[in-house]
């Protein structure tokens, strides 16, 4: 038998699955989906792995630190070293910081403009980068990351594993020569994947991803790929570490109505938090760091964070690292209400100059941490005050969690829907639902993220669907043609009139009344009803035939002209003098508007 009979029903299956990959949008952005989703879950694996064996060897072994850890993040498993050095935080934090600096110089220097974190790092990228990266970022900003986090660093993981899921889904679109729309879509895919694994809630990482790029908007056509993506890295990843979620805790559920006021003071209270942590942030960054880099360099201004940094970790151990474990003590009740105002406190402080000075890593942990504790701070209190309504303060601290992250990221639904995943259950709905809406409109005049954008319309990204933003910002009198215009009195004849349309090379023609004001417009084809109608051309004048009257005047947008064209139907229309409406300054034609729209968007795209 020829081995080509053998091979045919293959063959024939595979240019079933090359069609419906070509044809098929959906299931091409499916396969995709999973690809990215393999390459990120693979990615994150490793991430994680890296960072909590070097931060076993350095912080629980060689300096004798036993930090909390979460329950579902406790993968090393022995006693800690049998000498207490903490003297060594700083060492390895400032070792850190100039390898940082000596990398960021030498490699990333255009990084410093990159924003707040990795997962900024990223927004920026999709919007005005056109989804395409160098891989020497997101692998270098990882592995950074790793030792910064590894070492005590106050950063998080997802801000640099959104950042390398971003950098995989950029590549392989890049390796398949994909589209500009194309790559940013795998681009917030990886993004969606690395968080998707690394929080173990697949879908909460996936809606994270499309909504953080804007204060008012989501990217709906990313959602597909995103959440297969997500699910994909997820499976990867719990495969290995188990499926288990980050916090051993009790099931929360809400039940008593009674409680909504103290969600709504605890969403006030995120908000405060929010405002004093961007604050902070900002200050210390753009106020210290960016002077110290411009005199010292990069390598300096980030070893002297990075002493910093050792500094008050080995006097205040409970800022090192991401801070899960402390999360996990506060929800189970074993941290005093002092103990966590000093710690978001002393949090803020560590964060900034650890981020503000352009060490990796990322700012969502952190955020997460102090909302955290602030909802614990307000859980607390009023369990103290008021113990039969509010019988469970540990909810509080999740609820804060994403009250405070969906206020100062303008992300409301992702947040949500990973605290949910994080306690398994959606017990706690309502009250993350009314916190996360009041910090989003407290919250609505600061952001976390530098390179977030209000909507669509906003973005480079979709300059070519703001067609109505376009022309609104175009106006007539750049576009029309001015001149004089052939116009037609009410009483002209229907002979009158055929004679003028010989001589002239118009198709539309404005009619006035005896007080020189326009009362329609005669397009020619209204005449092609009645132009063999020979009785009719004594009877018949231009009053008759015309139709309902439309002008533009200069100061109009293209916006309103176009919508003018599309209501009346004409393909002329005459711009009139806005003092003197009886003076005819030229006609804008329909072509004019999609001409100008053309252009103008071509030399927008140009810049981009």
């Amino acid at each position: 038998m020829s081995p080509f009979v053998v091979l045919k029903p293959f063959a024939k299956i595979w240019n079933e699955a090359v069609r419906t990959y070509t044809s098929i949008t959906n299931a091409r952005w499916l396969i995709l989906g999973v690809l990215v989703g393999m390459v990120s879950g693979i990615g994150a694996i490793i991430f994680f792995s890296s960072i909590e064996g070097i931060k076993f060897l350095l912080l629980h072994q060689a300096a004798g630190l036993n930090l909390p850890a979460p329950a579902g993040e406790e993968i090393f498993h022995a006693p800690s070293g049998s000498v207490y050095r903490p003297w060594l935080i700083p060492v390895f934090t400032t070792l850190v910081g100039l390898l940082s600096g000596w990398l960021t110089w030498k490699y990333l220097p255009d990084t410093r403009y990159s924003g707040t974190d990795g997962t900024d790092a990223m927004i920026k990228n999709f919007h005005q980068q056109s989804g395409l990266m160098r891989p020497i970022v997101p692998l270098l900003k990882a592995g950074i990351a790793v030792l910064n986090i590894a070492t005590g660093g106050s950063a998080g993981r997802e801000g640099p594993i959104s950042l390398l899921g971003a950098g995989c889904g950029s590549w392989i679109a890049q390796k398949i020569n994909l589209s500009a729309k194309e790559r940013r879509i795998l681009l917030l895919a990886g993004a969606a994947g690395g968080l998707g694994a690394i929080f173990r809630a697949p879908l909460g990482g996936a809606l994270t991803a499309v909504e953080v790029i804007y204060r008012e908007d989501f990217e709906a056509e990313a959602i597909l790929p995103a959440v297969i993506s997500s699910v994909v890295s997820y499976s990867l990843f719990t495969l290995v570490f188990g499926s288990e979620p980050i916090f051993g805790i009790p099931h929360f559920t809400f039940n008593d109505p009674r409680e909504l006021p103290f969600y709504a003071i605890l969403a006030v209270a995120c908000a405060a938090s929010g405002w004093f942590w961007i604050k902070t942030f900002t200050t210390v960054k753009y106020k210290i760091f960016w002077p110290m880099t411009d005199k010292l360099g990069f390598v300096w201004t980030m070893g002297i964070a990075g002493l910093l940094m050792g500094l008050i970790g080995w006097a205040f151990p409970q800022l090192l690292c991401g801070g899960y474990g402390w999360l996990e003590l506060a929800i189970l009740g074993k941290l005093t209400v002092g103990t966590m105002l000093a710690i978001v406190v002393g949090k803020a402080i560590a964060t900034a100059i650890v981020l503000g000075s352009g060490i990796s890593g990322g700012m969502f942990a952190p955020a997460l941490f102090a909302g955290g504790l602030t909802g614990g701070m307000v859980g607390f209190t009023a369990h103290a005050y008021f113990p039969t309504i509010v019988t469970q303060p540990g909810a509080y601290v999740l609820v804060g969690m994403a009250s405070f992250f969906a206020g100062v990221a303008n992300a409301p639904i992702g947040p949500l829907i990973m605290v949910c995943e994080l306690t398994k259950g959606y017990g706690l709905l309502a009250p993350l639902m009314l916190g996360s809406a009041i910090c989003i409109v407290l919250a609505r005049n600061f952001s976390l993220y530098e390179n977030q954008v209000d909507n669509k319309f906003e973005s480079p990204a979709h300059i070519q669907d703001a067609t109505i933003n376009l022309l609104e910002d175009l106006q007539v009198k750049d576009f029309y043609k001015p001149g004089l215009v052939t116009t037609l009195e009410e009483g002209t004849s229907f002979c009158a009139i055929t004679d003028i349309i010989a001589n002239t090379n118009e198709f539309y023609f404005p009619v006035r009344n005896a007080e020189d004001r326009i009362t329609g417009i005669l397009p020619v084809q209204n005449l092609r009803k009645v132009m063999f109608e020979d009785c009719l051309s004594d009877l018949l004048v231009a009053k008759d035939v015309a139709g309902k009257p439309v002008t533009l005047h200069t100061d109009d947008d293209l916006y309103t002209a176009l919508m003018r064209f599309v209501d009346s139907g004409y393909g002329q229309i005459p711009v009139i003098d806005h003092d003197d409406p009886t003076r005819i300054l030229g006609q804008l034609a329909r072509e004019d508007v999609f001409a100008a729209y053309a252009r103008t968007l071509k030399e927008i795209s140009e810049k981009e």
